[in-house]
């Protein structure tokens, strides 16, 4: 097939479009190389990527109308896997705009463009931070998520109920994917494997916010990965036991589907850094702290109905993904331990 990946020089978008290629789709890629962190860091997975014939690169912002419906005009695209988005709850409080362009105004651009362009199935990111003020666990794609704690949750929860609509207007299949945690080689310097790495190799104190107990359903990137495929290849019918009276907010009359995708497993935040610890040969100092404006104390993830649906079972243990983070860590970064 013809694929096109949003978000390809980021860190899921990398390695999703990775298995595409292995697998012998034509992949498009399609990022703005944003400087919201390292482009260095995204331009070296790029490269990756151009190393192979069927890999296609466009350097375009969602936010562009124009340039993404010229995009969908002349590619001929098959299927949409739309990750590019504006990421970080933190952030998010102190620049709202830009994840109001992103998220929604370029997730509405995508969506226009697979229903004039008859792509065949739209999979888009979502996020775990849509469960917001939910303390029932594990978090359920059949739970109401009306109660967002930061912005970016809230335009994550805004791009699901577009879907919805052009699910219903067009018929057009639609497939949301909630992330839980994701981590891996290639991360994004802003996530917390990553700054804690960096920290502990050049003798520095950690931050471990909510005095470390969170819990967090870590979740390797190649799981994460695999899922998304698997998601991407079993079209969004709609439910036929679906009933407007009691309503399941993961499914329609319409081809529309949400599904947690997480490990199912939530590990406590202080085993993960014992695991890093153990890797690296050394012990963090840690800056116990309070929990920050917009975090939620504990994610955990019911992913039963992707399992059902698509057969999704993670297998990655953290202590395996977490050594696998610091190998490429040391690799990329020319670093002795």
């Amino acid at each position: 097939m013809k694929i096109l990946v949003t978000g390809a020089a980021g860190f899921i978008g990398f390695r999703v479009s990775q298995l595409l290629l292995e697998r012998g789709d034509e992949v498009i890629g399609l990022d703005n190389l944003n400087d919201y962190y390292d482009v260095n860091l995204k331009l070296a997975r790029l490269a990756i990527l151009q190393q192979s014939p069927a890999f296609s690169f466009e350097k375009i912002d969602l936010a562009d109308r124009s340039a993404v419906e010229a995009l969908f005009a002349a590619t001929g695209i098959d299927r949409v896997i739309h990750l590019a988005a504006q990421a970080g709850v933190r952030h998010s409080i102190e620049h709202p705009h830009s994840y109001v362009d992103s998220n929604v105004v370029g997730t509405l651009h995508v969506l226009e463009g697979c229903r004039h362009h008859d792509v065949e199935h739209l999979v888009y990111a979502s996020t775990s931070s849509v469960y917001g003020a939910n303390t029932n666990m594990p978090f359920s794609v059949h739970q109401n998520v009306d109660h967002p704690l930061a912005l970016y949750a809230a335009t994550k929860k805004a791009t699901e109920l577009m879907a919805h609509s052009y699910s219903s207007l067009y018929a057009m299949p639609t497939t949301g994917l909630r992330f839980f945690t994701v981590y891996g080689p290639w991360g994004r310097p802003d996530m917390a494997l990553f700054l804690f790495t960096k920290s502990i190799l050049a003798g520095e104190p950690i931050d471990v916010f909510n005095y470390g107990n969170h819990r967090r359903d870590f979740t390797f990137v190649d799981d994460i990965a695999q899922g998304v495929i698997a998601s991407l290849d079993t079209v969004a019918t709609p439910n036929p036991d679906w009933n407007s009276d009691d309503p399941d907010p993961a499914t329609s009359n319409v081809p529309y589907r949400i599904y947690n995708i997480g490990n199912n497993r939530p590990i406590e935040l202080m085993h993960y850094i014992e695991a890093l610890e153990d890797c690296l040969g050394r012990k963090a100092e840690k800056n116990l702290l309070p929990l920050q404006p917009g975090d939620v104390p504990d994610t955990y993830a019911d992913s039963q109905s992707l399992v059902d649906a698509v057969g999704y079972r993670p297998s990655t243990l953290v202590e395996e993904g977490v050594k696998q983070f610091v190998d490429w860590y040391v690799d990329y970064h020319n670093v002795r331990l």
